[in-house]
């Protein structure tokens, strides 16, 4: 049989006898574990619960050594598992074999119990489990906050066990336990009343009197008198004419139910996985009898936390039968002052019945009385708009029968660890939700009328609460205006956040944000100004750091503490991002606080982190590119090192967003150089990826930056580039003018290397315009170059696109043999992309030679290399060129497959002409 004790020393008996459970520490690490049995806990909270906000270096090295050692330990307890989960540990046990949790299934079953004799019977079972002090011994700060709940729960356990053994006419057995319990606890009105009623049976009425008289003089140190209740005891027993068993029940004062929620939103959309999660935690609470929960709902000011706590409040009121309190502690808000502990719980007191002349006058007197009035009730106690973890400890009840919903806007880790409290974070509603929401409010005539403007506004509102609340006061204020103009007011730019001030400080805004703002420190305002200033909402830690001039380690730091303050989202490792309007009182903040100097150095910081960066990677996505000159990143700027292709690739996925902001920040910023740059580096990505139409909005903006500098084989290489990019989109004619205009520069320098390198691509785009013959020509005299110069690379592109051309006009003999060549040329040097494209013209030439078999082997061969490059640009080509030797071999549904794919590939890269005659093949059989 297995016993584990809590309440007391911590020990593990099996079979009559005790386990050696070895040093404090690894007896600690057991009682963390058994307090909170068959639940995981993270071993960031074990830390906490070790070391407070003061781990050691290698903190979680130290926990894994204890985990181990107490699983040591536990392995001959087959009752007793000791077991790792994702992120965590628990034990996995029987909880009635734990003496804390048999105590808490006890008294959770007196209010269902059929008689005072068998509830009090239950509780003298529950109270014998207690052998002194919980943990004993063990002096961690997490256990001593634990202890103080568990000795709250013991009295509410011992108060009501006193009331039915009064009631029973038990006052001779009670005395003795009594008179212990008075001494310990000597404000506690219902125990002095409990102690002088059972001296008074037990014939002791002057003991009684005098024990009144103690408890009297006690209560007015404090301030106060003794309650109405416990002063009419006392009159009857100077009277002595109490009766038998009549006044047990009156020996505790009677409360009134509080019912202090405010008004429900009156349309609550979505929300569902919150409000499941809410509920969830609270069962589990219930179920195991465990400490107080508390759902700390975080989030940005004006995203919803109040409506969230209300609504689950106003579905569950039945859990709360002896009420609830509410209190709006105003720690971030635009009017009035910021509700201190002392008044919240003298509101409290007031709507729990208490008269004024019994609220004594210290806090910590009025905290103990408030929690000896909710011990043992069923009560939902709402702390709405929390500043801090020091405005609400003093509001968190000590038994395990309250629940308590607290939003904030700040993440507060203390009520986690110390509390055991459980966190949400409110994220913005989802397009649906918003629209939804506004169908409600408007009604679905007035949305579907004005359907444009009503998706303008959704997207100006991006899911924001009272972002979408601002819409609906202004367009119920003025039924008869057109959505279309409060459309065009909200999306104006210019008005940055001015347009959704409507003067009321409590649903404006500016002003809901602004407070949250001004709880910022220096360095967190400057931190939350930059990053509102860069061009894309999500940034990663190594570009903000870049932006502020700070190292990794204090700007993960920063915006961490920005992160508790609901201002930023770690939505995903060392990756940040800002709600649209957040971003814009962000802006507004750094034009309003930081200098010129200051939030032009930070973006020139951040352009060259990007620049610098994304160069290294196109440097092992393309590493026979002809490089280019970059400036030296300027100090406090370090960019990533990425070790090869396939991290650079998937840094250009996560970043090309932000690489589009930084170039539009450098344009309007008229710093040439980064503009032009930064679409040199994002080209071969670009290309590979399928981006056409921003690849053709970078070139575009590269060929207008290059006029304003002076270097020629700069501006030669911007207008080949778009050129190309103009091809890619099939506009042919502007894509030659952009090449003759290069190559005549070139000519006009006498870049030989340019002058070779624009033919290629000026034979490229003929070749694509169905100029075969003139194609094959531009590729040869690029190849005479190329062999010229030296350059065995460029002459392999110089050979395949020769190769293809004649391919193109039949001529498939000296196809064959260029593309050999090339691809010959292309392996010795490493090439990878060179070589896939030179296998999918030799697949090419072998069907249109009549070898399809070979052919397929050739275009799978290119296609596994492009997948492995992530070229999907030049995957999808080769899966449209590989269906037709399957068709040629009458294997149908191969060739039907490989062309789905193709089409998918078409339609995510925008390419729709190619996607149009893939979807007529496939629908004509």
């Amino acid at each position: 049989m297995l016993i584990c004790r809590l309440l007391g020393p911590v020990e593990v008996w099996l079979d009559s006898r005790p386990v050696e459970l070895g040093y404090r520490r690894q007896r600690s690490l057991l009682a963390m574990l058994l307090v909170d049995v068959n639940r995981l806990v993270t071993v960031d909270s074990l830390i906490s619960r070790i070391w407070g906000d003061h781990p050691p270096l290698k903190a979680a090295d130290t926990l894994y050594t204890d985990v181990s050692k107490l699983r040591r330990t536990l392995t001959s307890i087959a009752q007793l598992r000791l077991v790792r989960r994702a992120g965590g540990y628990l034990i996995e046990a029987d909880p009635l074999t734990i003496d804390l949790h048999r105590f808490r299934d006890l008294v959770g079953r007196v209010p269902h119990s059929r008689s005072d004799e068998e509830g009090a019977a239950l509780l003298d079972e529950a109270l014998e489990l207690w052998r002194g002090e919980p943990f004993a011994g063990l002096n961690l700060p997490w256990l001593t906050s634990l202890r103080a709940s568990l000795d709250s729960e013991q009295l509410a356990a011992v108060l009501e066990r006193n009331d039915r053994q009064l009631r029973l006419g038990r006052h001779t057995y009670l005395l003795t336990d009594l008179a212990a319990v008075s001494a310990a606890h000597p404000l506690d009105e219902r125990l002095a009343a409990q102690y002088m009623l059972a001296l008074y049976r037990c014939g002791r009425r002057a003991d009684a009197l005098s024990h009144y008289h103690h408890a009297r003089q006690q209560l007015s140190e404090l301030g106060v008198d003794p309650s109405h209740e416990l002063r009419e005891l006392y009159e009857q027993i100077l009277r002595d004419d109490l009766g038998p068993h009549t006044v047990a029940a009156r020996s505790a004062p009677t409360q009134p139910t509080p019912r202090q929620l405010p008004a429900q939103a009156a349309h609550f959309i979505g929300r569902t996985a919150e409000l499941d999660q809410l509920t969830a935690w609270c069962d589990g609470g219930q179920d195991t009898g465990g400490t107080v929960v508390i759902s700390a709902i975080g989030g940005a000011g004006g995203i919803g936390k109040t409506w969230l706590a209300l609504h689950w409040a106003y579905q569950h009121l039945d859990r709360f039968p002896d009420g609830q309190l509410f209190v709006d502690l105003r720690g971030f808000t635009p009017v009035g002052e910021m509700v201190t502990p002392e008044s919240a719980v003298r509101g409290f007191l007031d709507g729990l019945g208490v008269p004024a002349d019994r609220i004594p006058i210290g806090l910590d007197a009025q905290i103990a009385l408030y929690r000896s009035i909710l011990a043992g009730r069923r009560m939902l106690i709402v702390l709405d708009n929390a500043a801090d973890a020091a405005q609400v400890t003093p509001l968190l009840p000590g038994n395990s029968t309250c629940t308590v919903l607290m939003t904030t806007r700040q993440y507060l880790p203390s009520l986690v660890t110390g509390h055991s409290a459980h966190h949400v974070q409110l994220d913005a509603l989802t397009e649906g939700e918003a629209r939804d929401l506004l169908r409600a409010r408007l009604g679905a005539d007035r949305v579907g009328a004005e359907a444009e403007a009503v998706e303008t506004l959704l997207a100006c509102c991006g899911g924001f609460p009272l972002a979408l609340g601002v819409v609906v006061g202004r367009v119920l204020a003025h039924p008869e205006f057109p959505l279309s103009g409060l459309a065009a007011e909200l999306s104006d730019s210019a008005r940055a956040l001015g347009a959704w001030d409507d003067g009321d400080a409590a649903a404006s805004l500016p002003a809901v944000l602004s407070w949250s703002i001004r709880a910022l420190s220096t360095e967190q305002t400057r931190m939350f100004g930059l990053v509102g200033m860069a061009g894309d909402p999500d940034i990663s830690l190594a570009a903000a750091a870049a932006l502020t001039g700070l190292a990794a380690p204090r700007t993960r730091a920063v915006l961490r503490e920005l992160e508790h303050a609901s201002l930023i989202q770690q939505h995903a490792p060392d990756r940040y991002r800002m709600h649209d309007l957040i971003r814009r009182c962000a802006a507004d903040t750094a034009h309003r606080e930081l200098t010129e100097e200051d939030r032009e150095a930070a973006l020139r910081r951040v352009l060259a982190f990007y620049v610098h960066t994304a160069y290294t990677a196109d440097r092992h996505l393309h590493p026979h590119r002809p490089p280019i000159q970059l400036d030296d990143a300027p100090p406090g700027v370090h960019p990533l090192s990425l070790p090869d292709a396939p991290a650079a690739l998937t840094w250009f996925d996560t970043e090309h967003r932000a690489l589009l902001a930084a170039q539009q920040a450098a344009i309007e910023h008229a710093w040439h150089p980064a503009v032009w740059q930064l679409a040199w580096v994002l080209d071969t990505y670009q290309y590979r990826r399928g981006h056409r139409h921003d690849h053709l909005a970078v070139c575009q903006a590269a060929v207008d930056a290059v006029a304003h500098v002076c270097d020629p084989t700069t501006r030669i290489l911007v207008h080949q580039r778009l050129g190309n990019t103009y091809a890619d989109l099939e506009r042919y004619e502007e894509g030659i003018e952009q090449l003759h205009e290069a190559l005549a520069s070139a000519e006009q320098y006498g870049d030989v290397l340019q002058q070779a390198r624009t033919h290629l691509s000026i034979g490229w785009v003929m070749t694509r315009s169905g100029n075969d013959r003139r194609a094959l020509d531009h590729a040869n005299r690029a190849l005479d170059f190329f062999r010229a110069l030296g350059r065995p690379v460029w002459e392999a592109d110089a050979l395949n696109a020769a190769g293809w051309c004649a391919a193109r006009l039949g001529e498939f003999d000296a196809a064959r043999s260029h593309c050999e060549a090339a691809l010959s040329l292309y392996r010795r040097h490493n090439e990878l992309t060179g070589e896939a494209v030179a296998l999918d013209s030799l697949g090419y030439i072998a069907h249109h030679s009549g070898h399809d078999e070979q052919a397929i082997r050739h275009y799978h061969h290119a296609l596994t290399m492009f997948r492995t490059l992530g070229n999907t640009s030049d995957a999808a080509d080769t899966l449209d060129n590989l269906g037709h030797p399957y068709v040629a071999l009458g294997e149908h549904e191969q060739a039907r497959d490989v062309w789905q794919q193709a089409l998918q590939l078409y339609r995510e890269q925008g390419r729709d002409t190619d996607a149009e005659r893939i979807r007529q093949r496939l629908a004509s059989g």
